[in-house]
């Protein structure tokens, strides 16, 4: 039997994670001690109480049964709690949907609002999902270079008419990956303003807005500007800061209209989001939240140890204030890849190469900061034997 493809699926891209993760295994098993600076999965312990609150969670009947809907009315509060708390924004329980996993959401909203033919305006370098929810949809991406002249903002002004015409979703992700950028607020005014002006829906990814390094400079929510509620929504993720990756647990949030278009997706996608991990969940977001301080100040030490060692050895690399990524000018006379393939062939380190995330990455690799300060000192040790 011939198995043929959905032409979609012809479309997509490589998943450049899946790749990565790829060969790291094929590294460690040629006997290879890979050092991974790849994917942005945190190498930190979930912390103890919310892994007790989940186990107490879990042997509950009713968490057993599907968790149809929107979420959990608690999960929901606690989150309005959180936003009030963080960013001062004032939220409703009917604003807020449960996800499983922010990138869920993201893939998923385009199937409630891009129709075949409409465009999507995604940011490069940027999260792959973003393009491909797009693919999925028959939508067409237009994507929005994010630059250093431009300090890695998408520059709304030159997207051309006929292309604004069409759009029916943007994506912006502050904290920025891969390029650790924060956005100041004059962007988010200027973003609402062009929105509402070309009435296309804004979709704001916030998944590492509390990993920061200066408690004058906390990232923003889009949400805290005014008129945000009328073109858009935000996303939020609890994987990166309460190191639960693998629990898929996040929520989108804004505009009520905009919320139900995705939930309704997701009632014919899933069943919701297992009811233990919500109560986890809700654990995490109103109890005290001190031991994210501390994953912060663990994060900008591995930041600062990363930085130091790469200028040493000549690379180029801004100090980053916020997520936890490090955004490197590679050495020159080499692509991206080429610095990817011989940092893992010569010292077995794993860093993502930055045209794999848009071709505006060119000429740039991502490290992750997911091992501890002696490893990083052991990376920046290897790579000071590799001549350029």
């Amino acid at each position: 039997m011939e198995i043929n493809y959905n032409e979609k699926l012809k479309r997509l891209p490589p998943y450049l994670f899946i790749e990565i993760d790829r060969k790291k295994k094929e590294a460690i098993e040629k006997g290879k001690d890979i050092i991974s600076l790849g994917v942005g999965d945190p190498d930190l312990p979930t912390p103890n109480h919310i892994i007790k609150s989940i186990q107490e969670a879990v042997i509950k009947p009713v968490n057993h049964q599907y968790p149809f809907g929107v979420g959990l009315l608690s999960y929901r509060e606690a989150i309005v709690e959180w936003y009030k708390k963080r960013f001062n924004v004032s939220l409703n329980t009917d604003e807020i949907c449960a996800l499983i996993g922010s990138k869920e959401g993201i893939g998923h909203i385009h199937l409630g609002f891009v129709n075949p033919g409409d465009v999507v305006l995604v940011p490069e370098p940027g999260y792959p999902v973003y393009n491909t929810g797009t693919i999925f949809s028959d939508g067409i991406p237009y994507f929005m270079p994010l630059l250093e002249k431009n300090n890695f903002l998408p520059d709304l002004d030159i997207i051309p008419k006929d292309i604004l015409k069409k759009a029916k979703l943007i994506f912006v992700n502050y904290p920025n990956n891969p390029t650790a950028t924060i956005a100041p607020k004059e962007f988010y005014l200027k973003l609402i303003e062009f929105a509402k002006r070309n009435n296309i829906i804004v979709a704001s990814d916030a998944a590492y807005s509390e990993i920061y390094y200066d408690e004058n400079e906390k990232p923003c929510s889009f949400l805290e500007f005014p008129g945000a509620k009328e073109v858009g929504v935000e996303f939020h993720s609890l994987s990166k800061t309460y190191n639960m990756t693998g629990w898929r647990i996040g929520w989108i949030c804004g505009n009520k209209d905009i919320v139900a278009g995705v939930a309704k997706v997701k009632d014919n996608y899933d069943s919701g989001v297992f009811q233990a991990i919500q109560e986890a969940a809700v654990t995490a977001l109103t109890s005290s939240q001190e031991y994210v301080g501390n994953f912060r100040k663990i994060y900008r030490e591995r930041r600062d140890t990363l930085i130091e060692g790469l200028r040493k050895l000549g690379w180029q690399a801004s100090l980053p204030k916020a997520s936890f990524y490090v955004w490197a000018k590679i050495p020159k006379g080499y692509t991206s890849s080429q610095v990817v393939s011989k940092l893992l062939d010569l010292a077995a380190i794993i860093c993502t190469p930055g045209n794999g995330m848009g071709k505006s990455g060119e000429g740039y690799v991502r490290f992750a900061l997911t091992v501890s300060v002696p490893r990083i000192k052991e990376a920046i040790e290897r790579m000071s034997l590799i001549k350029w």
